[in-house]
């Protein structure tokens, strides 16, 4: 069977070789005669595993010794709420930047534990742009922001995030779709928070990396299993941690280091650009995001109407494309090119696309 290319936005795409790796460690894992899928996970074996991907983290993030590393359960769906419910008071107020449907979702959580004051927010505008001028209280106790967004393709560039850095205040990302993909100063973080099926892992493991001086800082009681406290402590093993999940994104890791991120992050816009160049150039096929605020991981577009997308996408798994439908509040396609993502795929779409225009004329 010839493999698909694969354009889904999570679970997503892996690298080859971590797929293969993790297939013979379901056989024997690192020379024990057992599956990763049945070794402890306090066994020494999967101890270095765990100190392995926590250590890469750190090494490919450049990390500080103010920033602590865990491997946590629950998605960044969880982080929504255990980010406010561990920094936010509440008498306190969080800024929130709303750029997108999970962004919408972080705000509301963090209602639940204190004030939440919207900075700036493209609702309005079916979330196809990043709004640049933010309202934000000085006494906020943090911004949060959503670097990329699967749903719409737009995506926080480099240069504002940096800007947004800038202010004093921490800053708490969801960077869920988008880690890895791109150089930036992880250091100047307050807390950043990843679920690894979207850019770098199987699902089932969410990576956060906090300042630990924000930590310890709220009033109310935090169950154990909450804080972020406990994680780092019990070094992201106060219960089983998800250990195949943990293992597959520590070999992944392992790949992004021999790639290194500078060149991924150039991979990436290569990427990108040879496929909005497409869309661009096409009389068919229209781009949804605003073209200043284009995501380098989901590229969103559509054709001019949903019976000429229900042909193209016929088209497509004829030409063992899967994964490209847009998101149903959306619809359209979404071509998700994550970092494991080969050029291969992007130039198979874009002939797909051409072939599907030329056939209509």
């Amino acid at each position: 069977m010839i493999k698909p290319y694969n354009f889904y936005s999570g679970p997503a795409i892996l690298p080859e070789e971590v797929l293969h790796q993790a297939q013979e460690a379901i056989h024997n894992f690192s020379g024990t005669g057992l599956s990763v899928l049945e070794i402890s996970h306090r066994s020494k074996e999967f101890v270095a595993v765990m100190d392995e991907a926590i250590a890469l983290v750190k090494e490919l993030m450049q990390l500080d010794a103010d920033h602590e590393v865990m491997f946590l359960q629950g998605g960044g769906s969880m982080q929504f709420c255990m980010a406010p419910m561990n920094l936010l008071n509440e008498n306190e107020t969080a800024g929130y930047l709303e750029t997108g449907q999970w962004a919408n979702y972080a705000l509301t959580e963090a209602k639940n534990f204190g004030k939440v004051h919207i900075a700036a927010s493209s609702k309005a505008d079916h979330y196809t742009h990043i709004p640049k001028q933010l309202d934000l209280p000085a006494d906020a106790r943090y911004l949060h922001i959503t670097s990329n967004n699967t749903i719409y393709g737009t995506q926080l560039s480099t240069t504002f995030i940096d800007e947004l850095l800038s202010k004093n205040i921490p800053i708490v990302c969801d960077m869920s779709s988008d880690l890895f993909s791109r150089k930036l100063d992880y250091n100047r973080f307050g807390l950043v928070y990843a679920a690894a099926q979207k850019n770098f892992g199987p699902a089932g493991v969410t990576l956060v990396v906090v300042n630990k001086h924000l930590l310890g800082k709220v009033t109310r009681p935090l169950p154990a299993m909450l804080d972020y406290r406990t994680h780092i402590i019990k070094e992201s093993m106060h219960n089983t941690p998800p250990c195949f999940a943990v293992y597959v994104a520590m070999l992944a890791l392992r790949w992004t280091k021999q790639q290194s991120i500078a060149e991924i992050e150039q991979q990436n816009i290569r990427k990108a650009e040879k496929l909005y160049t497409a869309i661009d150039n096409s009389m068919l096929f229209q781009g949804i995001a605003a073209k200043e605020d284009r995501s380098l991981m989901n590229v969103c577009f559509r054709t001019a109407d949903e019976a000429t997308d229900e042909k193209f996408a016929a088209l497509c798994k004829q030409k063992n494309i899967v994964g490209i439908k847009g998101y149903r509040t959306v619809g359209g396609f979404r071509a998700s090119i994550y970092n494991a993502m080969p050029e291969q795929g992007i130039d198979v779409l874009i002939d797909a696309m051409q072939e599907f225009e030329t056939s209509l004329h």
